[in-house]
């Protein structure tokens, strides 16, 4: 009970300490948006506090491999499209998103596998650099990354940066985007078989499962404090800490009380209990 009430706080904790929320946007009475009011988009992290684990390097080739199963992808919708045209099939929800897959989504995601590749995974292109790189208009960019993401080639983070300006209090506006290209899972099926990524041997998903199963055994052993300490460091550790502390001290202070006064047993327990006990033999003179 207290490891899920300490995981809903750090949830939250951690929530508001890397988002920023959008502020309301108020306008003066003249109508004119009010001056003080930040553009901030919702689901925005701070620009700084996340990369390091949301950044991945790719592995040698993988950027390549992505971008055949990409144009694979753009063949396997155009079929589908064909076929359900002329219906000989009835599409599931994963293929209709497939089929909006288009050639300007897939030269976008290519720009994007090279900064991946360059950059060692790195990738935060505003929409004007990939328009200029791709000679795509700025909006069939922003529609191409939507597609990308509808589909999983993409995972997208917004993200927010610190400014100067006037007045009291620290000012914020949007800045590019976080990018992570992947490989989709629904994608693997329409993939020839020299594609598709090996399968895992059997001793080796059995390692995972193991592994878990210890983490997880691990996890619960730990107390209040050792597992926000466990989740968090810096500041925000510290006060995580000092609050799964208080909540140790309270869980042993409720364990300490249940033992000094018991639950007392209901009437019909102790009757039931009673009635099952065995009769004493009667005394043989």
């Amino acid at each position: 009970m207290g490891l899920h009430t300490l995981g809903e706080a750090l949830n939250g904790a951690l929530a508001g300490a890397l988002a920023y929320p959008p502020a309301p946007r108020r306008k003066a009475k003249s109508g004119a948006p009010h001056p003080t009011g930040a553009r901030v988009l919702r689901d925005s992290v701070e620009a700084g506090t996340f990369e390091e684990v949301f950044f991945v390097p790719p592995a040698k080739g993988e950027t390549d491999r992505m971008l055949r199963a990409a144009r694979r992808g753009l063949d396997a919708g155009r079929q589908l499209r064909r076929e359900a045209r002329q219906g000989l099939r009835e599409l599931t929800a994963a293929e209709r998103v497939l089929t909006t897959l288009t050639a300007a989504s897939v030269r976008v995601f290519e720009e994007i596998l090279t900064l991946a590749r360059l950059n060692r995974g790195r990738v935060f292109p505003s929409y004007d650099h990939l328009a200029q790189a791709t000679s795509l208009g700025r909006a069939t960019v922003a529609r191409a990354l939507g597609i990308l993401e509808a589909i999983g080639f993409l995972v997208r983070q917004r993200r927010f940066k610190r400014i100067e300006a006037q007045g009291p209090g620290p000012r914020y506006e949007q800045t590019s985007n976080a990018y992570r290209p992947m490989l989709p899972k629904g994608l693997q099926a329409y993939l020839p078989r020299w594609m598709r990524p090996a399968p895992l041997p059997d001793d080796e998903i059995q390692r995972r499962v193991d592994q878990d199963e210890d983490m997880e055994h691990m996890r619960a052993q730990l107390s209040c404090r050792e597992w926000a300490q466990a989740t968090a460091d810096g500041p925000l550790g510290k006060v995580l800490a000092k609050l799964g502390a208080a909540l140790d001290r309270a869980l042993e202070h409720q364990e300490r009380e249940s033992q000094i006064h018991p639950q007392p047993l209901h009437d019909s327990h102790k009757k039931n209990s009673m009635m099952s006990w065995p009769s004493r033999p009667t005394p043989t003179a």
